[in-house]
């Protein structure tokens, strides 16, 4: 048994569940917090001990770093996951973790606070001879300076809150007159959202894959990575579907970029897993940012490489070697992940919070469900309404997609509206079939009413 326990999981819902089997899975003992909404969820059964932190509002409960420490203390827990999301990139948190002499599961400190910043991550790719989009390293302080920077790069170009993400602070300007709207506008959401006004530019790159590559980085200096995933099916910069690996990415493209990734975590002293995001033009990869945490995505890795990441991330943080060097992986068959959100997209992806009267998950050979759901749960509007991740893996890209949409049909959900019409619908296209991004579906408003099904 890995002499790390107990561990509290500070995190909900699928994660945290994806966690807790773990750790039950390793024999170490697990603690889990929970807000008032969460009382009788999924995750706090699952759990040896469970701690009340607070109020629904995450602010008030899973944000809170001193209540998530206050329940570490009163548990008697010696190391913390964060899972993703809420305070797993938070540096702050994680130094907080390390004062109470606690082991933070995931990267050190400085990694997280040098990429938490774009600006600086890029600096410091820059720096280290890593590919970055073209731009600036040096947030903008007028409109003045965005539009100079704006007519050097060349238009269309992207003004990006340094700080932001998921979609948040993010504007395009396509000629010298709008750049005033789009400057302004990153730089607000920046500040309502991350509470960082900084903004720099790049290039605008119209119709980008969306690359990432997952990394695991032991504290003996050993770095590999595990492939390439595609992200590039997204609405407004969130992700829908992933799949591993990419369709445009072959093995002479996946062993640069893998190394491009190595290259990157080492050069910022990485440990644990990470993703080095990226955007491929072409054959040209770009680097755009790197997550300090485990990714929402990771399960389609694990099913094409057979490397539990979780694990790993658990043996990382206990001291051990990697067991496995770069040589040793493998990518086998293809996986495909489709996020089951509480959301109508015919409705604009409006979320639809409610209670679940109906959950029947699918099975079979090569179907996988991580979920925090059950029947008679309430969907909360104060969270992400992210319900499951089906994920299935079968010998190549087509096999796999027959097996997804045999998976959609027999996931029976009923209380809410969720997105599996929407992705029904959307690997039937000839987009899907080419391996496109499907850019314009997603932003055809008719196309997207046109998913919705009849009621029953």
């Amino acid at each position: 048994m890995l002499d790390i326990g107990p561990v509290l999981v500070a995190n909900r819902g699928e994660i945290a569940v994806r966690v807790l089997r773990a750790l039950r899975e390793l024999g170490i003992p697990s603690v889990a917090v929970y807000s008032e909404a969460d009382a009788d969820a999924p995750h706090v059964r699952l759990a040896d001990q469970s701690f009340e932190l607070g109020p629904a509002p995450p602010a008030q409960s899973y944000l809170d770093i001193d209540r998530v420490l206050g329940a570490a203390k009163a548990t008697g827990a010696r190391s913390i996951h964060p899972g993703y999301g809420f305070l797993a990139e938070n540096p702050e948190f994680a130094q907080a973790c390390e004062d109470a002499g606690l082991i933070f599961i995931g990267p050190p400190v400085e990694a997280i606070r040098g990429m938490g910043s774009k600006i600086e991550a890029r600096r410091r790719m820059k720096e280290a001879g890593i590919p970055t989009v073209p731009g600036g390293t040096e947030p903008l302080t007028s409109v003045e300076d965005a539009v100079a920077a704006a007519d050097e790069i060349g238009y269309p170009v992207a003004f990006k809150a340094s700080a932001g993400g998921g979609g948040r602070g993010f504007r395009v300007a396509e000629d010298r007159s709008s750049v005033e709207q789009a400057f302004t506008g990153a730089q607000g959401e920046g500040e309502r959202f991350f509470g960082d006004p900084s903004v720099y530019v790049e290039k605008y790159i119209e119709d980008p894959r969306h690359v990432e590559v997952q990394i695991l980085a032991d504290a003996h200096g050993n770095v590999v990575h595990l492939g390439e995933r595609d992200c590039s099916v997204q609405r407004r910069h969130q992700k829908l579907i992933e799949e591993s690996p990419a369709p445009t990415v072959g093995p002479e493209l996946r062993k640069r970029i893998g190394e491009i990734a190595v290259a990157a975590a080492r050069s910022i002293g990485y440990r644990s897993a990470g993703t080095v995001e990226g955007l491929l033009d072409g054959d040209e990869f770009y680097f755009l940012e790197m997550n300090t945490r485990l990714q929402v995505e990771h399960p389609v890795t694990e099913m094409v490489t057979g490397v539990d990441l979780v694990r790993e991330q658990l043996r990382i943080a206990a001291g051990l070697p990697l067991e496995f060097a770069q040589d040793d992986v493998r990518l086998r068959g293809w996986a495909i992940e489709c996020r089951i959100n509480a959301e109508s997209a015919a409705k604009g992806f409006l979320p639809a919070p409610g209670t679940i009267t109906a959950w029947e998950p699918p099975q079979g050979p090569g179907v996988r469900v991580d979920s925090g759901i059950r029947a008679g749960d309430r969907v909360s509007p104060y969270y992400d309404p992210l319900l499951a991740k089906l994920i299935v893996w079968d010998a190549d890209r087509d096999a796999a997609t027959r097996r997804m949409l045999r998976a959609l049909d027999e996931f029976e959900v009923a209380g809410t509206a969720t997105l599996i019409p929407f992705h029904r619908a959307f690997l039937l296209t000839p987009e899907w079939q080419r391996g496109e991004t499907g850019r314009s579906l997603l932003a055809d408003r008719a196309w997207l009413k046109a998913t919705e099904e009849p009621a029953h």
